[in-house]
């Protein structure tokens, strides 16, 4: 078995009309639910071998605040990326490890929920999730594989589900 876990970027600064879409860092309300859910992924207790992330602006303002002492890799297919280009970065990044932590974007993040859990294994979080994957909204799966280039359609169970609304009642439903 594998531990995949999926962390979207926190809430961005529309306000940087200035910028590419690329280069746009974290509003305070995206610094604030980085350090919240950051402090999550710590104490949830998954020992993550790798960190493999976009090199957006705003991924990085979230792995700095949130993740600190974890040195990413950073992959560019991951910007803005659909689900086919980042279950081929998971196959290939994942290297010997077991557990593979994976930080980016919209939809692609939360289209990964239909694509990894089958029918039989939906539950109550994945209930949950598949609503809306908002933004610092951290996932863990366990995939039914030994292997990452095994990685299929449909061979996960979601085993966790976070958000920074769920952590800090300051942050809001609709964050």
């Amino acid at each position: 078995m594998k531990i995949l876990g999926l962390l979207r970027h926190a809430k961005s600064d529309w306000g940087q009309s200035d910028k590419r879409d690329f280069d746009r860092g974290l509003n305070d309300r995206g610094r604030r639910g980085a350090q919240v859910i950051g402090d999550h992924i710590r104490a949830h207790g998954v020992d993550w071998d790798r960190l493999v992330a976009s090199p957006a602006e705003r991924v990085k303002q979230t792995l700095a605040a949130a993740l600190p002492t974890l040195a990413p890799q950073w992959d560019e297919r991951l910007y803005l990326a659909g689900t086919d280009t980042i279950m081929d970065v998971i196959r290939e990044t994942g290297g010997d490890g077991d557990a593979l932590l994976l930080s980016g974007h919209n939809p692609g993040l939360g289209d990964m929920l239909f694509e990894l859990v089958a029918p039989k294994n939906e539950n109550a979080l994945y209930d949950e999730a598949k609503v809306k994957f908002p933004t610092a909204a951290y996932a863990v799966f366990e995939l039914d594989i030994e292997d990452w280039s095994e990685l299929r359609t449909g061979c996960g169970k979601l085993a966790h589900f976070a958000r920074p609304r769920d952590l800090d009642a300051e942050l809001g439903p609709e964050y």
